[in-house]
């Protein structure tokens, strides 16, 4: 969980002590309009789904992975703002163009605001009645303006709808000071300053500078030109608190600067505006609006974004489900489709002919499902995601494990770019220079960063050197852990090229969380966890912080979940662990005692470790659990941050009934949620997901047989190359645990026959 509204893991996770119990927690699907399977997919998302309760997601108007993303900022009704924009109960202070999605503490600028009355620049703000958003279109009605606020977009230019009353004293203004997380803290906003010029009683341009955030950014400037398709009666500027008939103004430092055009309005009169958003140049912005919305037609670019969404959703069709699944499903996969931002000719930096994507944030969040599932789904994406990847290595010296504000930072964990890569070279995605991605993973591996929260590994000198990271350096066991995974997906990538002597080095290196193994340290009657060393090597005290943050041994977990982080060799883990009896003990306690945070994405693979140990009837058991308790279709039904689709993508996945082990061409087996599921892949061809059996009310939650392409898969596991051309999954479903997919493991570093090259050994 990269940021956002933190909540106590005692209070979210109490939602698994319906493992233990028979409760349950009450669905509102009644509130939404049945949805008709045949009807297009945005009728299918409610997006204020997980607003409430730390999700942090948008609410507004956006294209697949757009730029502007448009929406209301608001603040609580004791004046508290809001950190990521939205908020379900409070007022509104206007509506900005820039927001992210499952995360917070950034952008929220260029706000503009209708008004009505006197113009007081201290006191805009409106509570909202009416509120109504799809994709590609948010309204509501400001009440203390009796105005009806409409927005749509595309994907650099937001466009703004008002239905003014009867006034002699209505405005449209424009606020270039605001931001989201002002403030002084380290993980705050500021504005530095800005300027705009009037250029007549209809447009106006200007730029705003900005600093800091979750990533501690350095400075990025939003240009903007904004035009009126109707001509002000006046204008007015202010640059501090005073209004004032000048055209130009700026002003240094956090004060208030912006416009405001002024009308006499009829009852039910609409003034329009389009607002073109550049990182270039306002030249650029205003070439924005001219290249994407060259004429008034709001209901057009409404429809042209309704299409493009429409498009993405459909890759993947559900047959009889239920109106609750199916909207929690369209909606998981729209918010896995927001971020990152695609800014494509428009990097202030340097001039490429590549991608260029903002806002990974962070990949230590999504490298886990929503790499994986655009993979899947919209590899074109995946592959321009990863081209970005790499074009910032050759301009900044690192891929970025986060990228926010066209600066890198902040990195949390490992170096989770090279897992995203691997991922892409052992599924066969095609068009990426996978040398040069190579070049930039062997320098994660070796080159000690300026700083460590920046980008790059901190600790690499002891790890490397003494196989893992002392606690002379923060997050010294996530960072480990993490560290041995991006060294095999450097492994994997090594054999992949014909790199020997990497091949081998890194396979290695991969074995060095076994390093921090206490086989002695024991823990609620299980023994063998992860332990801090200090910079002598010897044992320091164990480290019992329920979840940690950054100057502490694990970040954002604790031993429970991080002494499980072996992707690589959950065989050997298992051996460390007792063997197969113990470690399903081992995992029952985690989720009967509340260990497992469902709420953040170490802990993303647990339920599927069972797998490895032969209990995939205890996956499904506790899949199921998770997917019908901690996600609902209510405003709060993601369970914690959303972290740009990342918390979407693992619901997406374990509802298809397979998950992938991110960085391998490896799916594991769950449970399905659906009777029936078409999954369109690149080639065009069609993934047919079928559960016989399935009951509604998932009773019959245990796989009994299952067949791929028509041969018996008796394996809770299946390769990304069975399945990359299309074919058909049948699941035989039923109520009680059958002896399949017991009895042979997905692959593992220490099998007999390990999963890499044979330079690797």
């Amino acid at each position: 969980m990269s940021v956002g509204v933190r909540y106590s893991s005692k209070i979210v996770l109490s939602w698994l002590s319906c493992f233990i119990s028979a409760c349950s927690l009450p669905s509102h699907a009644a509130i939404h309009k049945p949805v008709d399977a045949a009807s297009d997919y945005v009728q299918s998302v409610y997006p204020f789904l997980g607003v409430d309760w730390g999700g942090n997601t948008f609410v507004g108007s956006a294209v697949p992975f757009g730029m502007v993303k448009l929406g209301p900022d608001m603040e609580s009704f004791d004046s508290q703002p809001s950190k990521f924009g939205y908020m379900s109960g409070g007022r509104i202070l206007g509506f900005s163009h820039l927001h992210l999605s499952g995360a917070a503490g950034k952008y929220g600028n260029i706000l503009v605001a209708p008004v009505t009355g006197p113009l007081d620049l201290t006191d805009i703000k409106s509570p909202r009645t009416d509120e109504t958003n799809r994709p590609g279109y948010y309204a509501a009605k400001l009440t203390r303006y009796n105005v009806r606020a409409e927005l749509t977009s595309t994907r650099r230019v937001g466009i703004h709808r008002y239905t003014f009353p009867s006034s002699d004293e209505s405005h449209l203004t424009l606020n270039i000071a605001h931001c989201l997380n002002k403030g002084t803290g380290t993980e705050s906003q500021r504005f530095l300053g800005g300027e705009l010029h009037v250029l007549s009683n209809y447009d106006v341009e200007g730029v705003g500078r900005y600093a800091g955030g979750w990533n501690k950014g350095g400075e990025y400037k939003i240009y903007f030109y904004m035009v009126l398709d109707t001509p002000a009666s006046s204008t007015q500027t202010w640059s501090g608190d005073t209004l004032s008939p000048a055209t130009d103004a700026s002003i240094d430092g956090d004060h208030p600067i912006g416009a405001a055009f002024n009308f006499h309005t009829r009852t039910g009169q609409i003034v329009q505006a389009k607002v073109g958003i550049s990182f270039i140049s306002t030249q650029q912005a205003r070439e924005n609006v001219q290249q994407e919305t060259p004429a008034w037609g709001f209901d057009q670019v409404r429809r042209s974004s309704v299409s493009m969404w429409d498009q993405a959703l459909s890759k993947i069709q559900l047959h009889g489900e239920a109106d609750s699944k199916r909207i929690q499903f369209y909606t998981a996969m729209y918010h896995t489709m927001l971020m990152p931002s695609d800014r494509t000719e428009e990097n202030p930096n340097w001039q490429s002919t590549e991608p260029y994507y903002d806002d990974y944030y962070a990949i230590w969040d999504t490298f886990r499902s929503s790499g994986p599932l655009l993979t899947l789904i919209a590899p074109n994406r995946q592959r321009d995601l990863i081209r970005s990847l790499i074009d910032i290595y050759r301009h900044t010296g690192y891929m970025p494990d986060a990228r926010s504000g066209n600066d890198n930072g902040r990195t949390q964990g490992g170096s989770n770019a090279d897992v995203v890569v691997a991922d892409a070279y052992v599924k066969g995605l095609t068009g990426i220079d996978y040398r040069t991605a190579f070049e930039a993973m062997l320098k994660d591996a070796s080159v000690p960063p300026a700083n460590a929260q920046k980008e790059g590994r901190g600790g690499i000198l002891d790890y490397n050197a003494k196989g893992y990271v002392t606690l002379a350096d923060e997050r010294s066991g996530s960072r480990t852990v993490e560290y041995a995974y991006d060294d095999y997906a450097i492994a994997e990538v090594a054999c992949g090229l014909n790199r020997p002597a990497e091949a081998k080095l890194f396979a290695a290196r991969a074995h060095n969380w076994e390093n921090l193994w206490d086989k002695d340290l024991a823990v609620e009657g299980f023994k063998g966890f992860l332990r801090p060393r200090n910079p002598n090597g010897s044992w320091a005290t164990p480290n019992m912080l329920v979840r940690g943050t950054w100057p502490d041994f694990f970040y954002e977990g604790d031993l429970w979940t991080y002494s499980l982080y072996a992707p690589q060799d959950v065989r050997k883990l298992i051996a460390l662990a007792g063997g197969n009896e113990t470690f399903v003990h081992r995992l029952d306690n985690i989720f009967y005692k509340q260990h497992f945070d469902v709420t953040n994405e170490p802990g993303f693979l647990i339920p599927l470790l069972y797998d490895w140990a032969g209990r995939p009837d205890k996956t499904a058991e506790v899949v199921n659990a998770l997917l019908e308790k901690a996600f609902t279709d209510q405003r709060s039904g993601i369970p914690g941050n959303d972290d740009s689709g990342a918390m979407s993508s693992w619901f997406i996945f374990q509802s298809l009934g397979f998950y992938p082990n991110a960085g391998q061409d490896m799916y594991l087996i769950g449970t399905p949620s659906f009777p029936e599921a078409d999954i369109t892949l690149s080639s065009g061809k069609v993934l047919h997901l079928i559960a016989h059996n399935m009951d509604s009310e998932h009773i019959n939650r245990y796989i009994q047989s299952a067949t791929l392409n028509g041969i018996p898969l008796d394996r809770a596991w299946f390769r990304h190359s069975q399945i990359a051309e299309g074919g058909t999954l049948v699941f035989t479903m039923g109520s009680a645990p059958t002896g399949w997919g017991k009895t042979v493991p997905p692959p593992s570093l220490s099998d007999p026959a390990a999963p890499l090259c044979s330079a690797a050994q």
